[in-house]
């Protein structure tokens, strides 16, 4: 098994050799490179263990957050997660290599965005309109390439909300086309809706790191923890059909029974192995103790 680092080991405390002096270390590729590797250690050990955690108590815990107990909508998910692990630290690595760093930078309010377009949309009318009710062509221009755009983020929404099973997984070449046209810390938290990260199964300080790089990078934190909510609900309302599970763990030690570890610590084998009454041969567990 793969050891992730520990709390610890989150910020490294050597940095790279300076070319020349008074020339600024390149410290935070670094950090949100530490940050994604954990995920990646964590995505990967959940998928390893997915269907050994499905047959054992409290897998309620951790389906939860991706919102049903469907195994294979769970397979789908932790498997995208990770194409995009593998996009974001190839992008990043060449960044690094090349002498690139991350320039810490908030979200772009939604408010904004509508606000320029209107008062784009507006200059557009007054600019050059020969007659009322009569478009420029460069207003016909402007139309249409709105409506083009809008017609593509339509798609990648329906894209995005439907069902993912592992028949209709995108490929890594669109994986890789998304994380190069979206900011970071948007694929970071991208990759933790992947992965059914909620700040209740994540040790304190990685929580503050992670929730710090979604956010400097022009992703939203916030948004990630109304999604998880969000799939808390919908889980709720398809609990009735998995009748076998146990209520999910409502407290911090409940959750640490059940996944072994915190996120951002190094992940535990969380099936013992007992001796089984009567018998010379071990048996393995059927959960966390």
């Amino acid at each position: 098994m793969i050891a992730a680092p520990t709390s610890a080991e989150l910020s490294p405390q050597s940095a790279p050799p300076q070319e020349r002096p008074g020339k600024r270390a390149r410290t935070r590729i670094v950090d949100v490179l530490a940050i994604v590797s954990i995920l990646a250690i964590y995505g990967r050990h959940l998928a390893r263990t997915l269907e050994r955690r499905a047959a054992a108590r409290g897998f309620a815990t951790i389906a939860r957050f991706f919102g049903t107990a469907r195994i294979d909508t769970i397979a789908a998910h932790l498997q995208r997660g990770l194409m995009r692990v593998i996009a974001l630290e190839s992008i990043l690595m060449r960044r690094a290599l090349r002498g690139g760093d991350l320039q810490i930078q908030q979200p772009r309010a939604a408010s904004s965005r509508a606000a320029a377009a209107k008062d784009a949309a507006v200059s557009g009318q007054t600019a050059g309109s020969a007659a009322p009710g009569v478009l420029t062509p460069e207003q016909v221009a402007a139309a249409q390439e709105a409506a083009r755009t809008a017609g593509e983020r339509l798609v990648r929404r329906i894209a995005r909300d439907a069902p993912l099973t592992l028949d209709n997984l995108p490929r890594m070449k669109a994986i890789v086309a998304e994380v190069r046209r979206s900011p970071v810390g948007r694929t970071i938290a991208a990759i933790c809706c992947d992965f059914g990260i909620s700040p209740m199964l994540c040790n304190g300080l990685f929580w503050n790191l992670l929730s710090d790089a979604i956010q400097w990078h022009r992703g939203s934190a916030s948004g990630l923890v109304l999604k998880v909510k969000r799939r808390e609900r919908r889980f709720d309302k398809e609990e009735w059909k998995h009748p076998v599970l146990e209520l999910p763990e409502e407290s911090r030690d409940g959750v640490l029974r059940v996944l072994g570890f915190y996120i951002g610590l190094t992940p535990v084998w969380p099936f013992v192995v007992v001796e089984a009454p009567g018998a010379g041969v071990a048996a393995v567990a059927t959960g966390p103790p």
